[in-house]
């Protein structure tokens, strides 16, 4: 059965890492500039570029958000030096809200892939082939439209489309809503939104107040079988502004029912999974959004929030006992030769890649050699290179030797030189 991508937030460089450890096919993340999460971590142009290597060494595809509605300026001295450096890291894709950086995108980076963000608001067959003949390869449609009415958009453009599944919806159409800059001077069009419809307001003649516009989240695990049977390409989280272990988790079970479509076993949601989920982050409660509702009171969390909320701690230390911390490291393959008079090389495969990495020249052991068991554990010490070695076959001749510092030399020489060959296959050059 086709099973869609899972799209997870990165909201600063140690979600992106709970991201992949949860099982992410892809993140979405933004730089210094022109992401609609302007209070998020988000990382420094250096900081950007290390994020697409992470996530490629480990087979994750990263999408940029530069999706900020953008002044003239911006858009003529500024867009194209902030892309630059990504573009040739080789991000993925970068998400877009404004038409003028569409264009200009695909003027100037042709070979980008161009995403258009929920934001844009296209919500019509219309509107998805006006943004494809301009060179968009995937739609992220608004939260706001329906199961049947994303099925017919797909079908009636064959455009890839991107839908919600988790996380916050807005009360208005995403991006749309001036509510925020006309209040607090803060506009979510420019990635500053306060969330005033997070807060409670009194009706004429009423003191209490009440959270008359607070949406709850949407929560779609019961519906993924029927979202990979519509064809969505890209099943996305929201949550760049919240922390890494909401990241993990939400990540992790949906990573979980995912995969027990790919498997195709029977499809039950557990009831305690869901209790993981609110756990987590609890607006009230959760929806299943618009997929199959137009819109109604049971989508509002009126209630008075508590001062504090409780937190079902045990739960939550039961499950994240089940999820590593950490992306794992990335396992190598590798045969060594060690012969006296000759270089010491080293063949390495990885990643779908192969290397083969020449060393210093073995000396003749004047007293005692060094055996392949020895060379071996000196090898396999590989930690906090992001590399572990899943098979090593030593090959030696005669009485080596090789002094411990160059050997050491060497196999961090042989680690950069495969963690080089893995990057260089997503670099562009032009």
């Amino acid at each position: 059965m086709f099973v869609p991508e899972l799209l997870a937030p990165a909201g600063s460089m140690e979600s992106l890492k709970a991201a992949i450890a949860g099982g992410a096919d892809a993140v979405y993340m933004g730089g210094l500039k022109f992401g609609a999460r302007a209070y998020a971590e988000n990382p420094d142009e250096e900081g950007i570029c290390d994020a697409i290597d992470l996530a490629h060494l480990h087979g994750v595809k990263l999408y940029m958000t530069v999706n900020t509605l953008m002044k003239e300026r911006e858009l003529e001295n500024e867009l194209l030096p902030f892309l630059e450096r990504p573009y040739r890291a080789g991000v993925d894709a970068v998400l877009v809200q404004d038409l003028g950086v569409l264009s200009v995108i695909k003027k100037h980076f042709p070979a980008l892939p161009v995403h258009i963000s929920t934001q844009m608001t296209v919500a019509s067959s219309c509107g998805a082939w006006i943004v494809k003949r301009m060179g968009a390869e995937r739609l992220v449609l608004p939260r706001e439209l329906s199961l049947p009415e994303i099925i017919k958009i797909k079908e009636a453009t064959e455009i890839e489309v991107e839908t919600f599944i988790h996380g916050a919806l807005c009360y208005c159409y995403s991006g749309q809503c001036l509510m925020s800059s006309m209040i607090g001077g803060r506009s979510g069009n420019r990635g500053r939104c306060a969330q005033p419809c997070r807060l409670p307001y009194r009706k004429d003649g009423n003191r209490k107040a009440e959270y008359y516009l607070n949406l709850k989240d949407i929560c779609s695990l019961r519906l993924l079988p029927e979202l990979a049977a519509a064809g969505i390409a890209s099943l996305k989280i929201e949550g760049r502004m919240k922390s890494p272990s909401y990241t993990l988790g939400t990540t992790a079970v949906y990573r979980k029912y995912l995969d027990l479509l790919r498997n195709g076993g029977h499809y039950e949601v557990d009831p305690e999974d869901v209790r993981f989920l609110l756990a987590l982050f609890d607006r009230g409660g959760y929806s299943a959004g618009y997929y199959h509702t137009h819109n109604g009171p049971e989508m509002i969390s009126r209630e008075e929030k508590p001062a504090k909320r409780i937190v079902d701690e045990a739960l939550l230390n039961r499950y994240f006992r089940q999820f590593p911390s950490e992306p794992s490291d990335i396992n190598i393959k590798g045969t060594l030769k060690v012969i006296p008079g000759k270089c010491a090389t080293i063949k390495m495969t990885g990643c779908g890649h192969e290397i083969t990495v020449n060393g210093p020249v073995i000396q003749e052991a004047v007293s005692r050699p060094m055996t392949a068991d020895e060379i071996r554990k000196r090898m396999m010490k590989t930690g906090g290179s992001g590399f572990a070695f899943s098979e090593l076959e030593v090959v030696t001749e005669g009485a080596p030797f090789i002094p411990v510092g160059e050997l050491n030399r060497f196999r961090r020489d042989a680690i950069e030189a495969i963690r080089k060959e893995i990057l260089d296959a997503y670099r562009r050059i032009s």
